[in-house]
């Protein structure tokens, strides 16, 4: 361990600015040197000791001992050293954001692993009719697509001409190779089918538990909105990504992704719902509505308007 960066990084040993070469980082201080060899040798000189340090085991005054050497309960159970060694080292990475790109990616899979989890267990509540269980999984999905959404706003502080340093290095790799996307997807069909089963044991359509007067199945109605809740956070979430890429690559037609594909189609997919039947019973629901029954506006309401 240095132990002149651990006595400035506990305050000891307070920096001379004499020792800071400004121009080390390029001219205006710019990320220009932030490429290949030239970057790993300027950080050598620059933060490489601190990278270093912060890397290391640090000793916790209240529990006696050093953590980070993944000995400790905590990181075994977490598998700390192996989670934290998934990441480029600082010494190989080709940009100071790049180890940010990686991570949000990379956490991103790790909550639409948990919400492929949670649609799963939804399929067997919902077999079951174990509403108050799904109910609470939906609830925690929608809420975990709402994670993900606000993960993008920390990629969105990536500068374009940033990204494009980082891209180069990227290969073909697009979001529709994502596994925890398509894997989404997929759990949410099997929830659907899981859904229809319900409606037909209970003899009523999806229309029929909105529209039923006497609420006779308020308890799938509830399901079926959670299940919007769900996949509006999840077409949110896609909006979001949407407009993640649009302001580091732009969306033309003529605008490629690294898979070869247009920019162009996120426009659609974004829009694509994974409950499209309870979408769509809201566009019936208008297409045959009757605008009389209604009081008047301005008018006495007298008597009872019609349902």
């Amino acid at each position: 361990m240095n132990t002149i960066s651990v006595g400035r990084l506990h305050g000891r040993d307070p920096i001379n600015a004499d020792e800071t070469n400004a121009d080390e980082t390029g001219a205006g201080g710019t990320s220009a040197s932030w490429s290949g060899p030239a970057c790993r040798e300027n950080r050598k000189g620059d933060t490489g000791d601190l990278h270093r340090t912060l890397s290391e085991p640090v000793w916790n005054s209240i529990l006696k001992t050093s953590v980070g050497e993944g000995k400790l309960d905590y990181e075994l159970y977490l598998r700390t050293q192996e989670l934290l060694s998934l990441q480029s080292a600082v010494d190989d990475l080709i940009s100071p954001d790049e180890l940010m790109f990686q991570i949000v990616h990379q956490a991103q899979e790790l909550w639409l692993k948990l919400a492929t989890h949670e649609l799963a267990e939804v399929v067997g509540d919902l077999e079951r009719e174990m509403f108050w269980e799904a109910s609470a999984r939906l609830d925690r999905v929608a809420r975990i697509f709402g994670s993900l959404r606000q993960e993008l706003g920390v990629l969105e502080t990536l500068t374009p001409d940033s990204y494009q340093v980082i891209r180069r290095h990227l290969g073909n790799g697009s979001g529709q190779e994502s596994p925890g996307y398509s894997r989404v997807r997929l759990a949410a069909e099997h929830v659907s089918g899981a859904l229809d089963l319900v409606v037909e044991r209970r003899m009523v359509s999806v229309r029929g538990v909105y529209e039923s007067s006497d609420a006779g199945h308020p308890d799938l109605k509830r399901i079926f909105e959670l299940l919007v809740d769900v996949d509006e956070a999840y077409q949110m979430w896609l909006v979001a990504h949407f407009m993640l890429v649009r302001r580091t690559i732009g969306v033309s037609r003529r605008t490629s992704a690294l898979d070869g594909v247009s920019t162009q189609v996120l426009t659609g997919r974004m829009t694509q719902p994974l409950f499209r039947r309870l979408w769509k019973v809201r566009e019936e629901m208008t297409t045959t509505w009757d605008r009389g029954g209604g009081y008047t506006p301005g008018v006495p309401r007298t008597g009872g308007p019609r349902r």
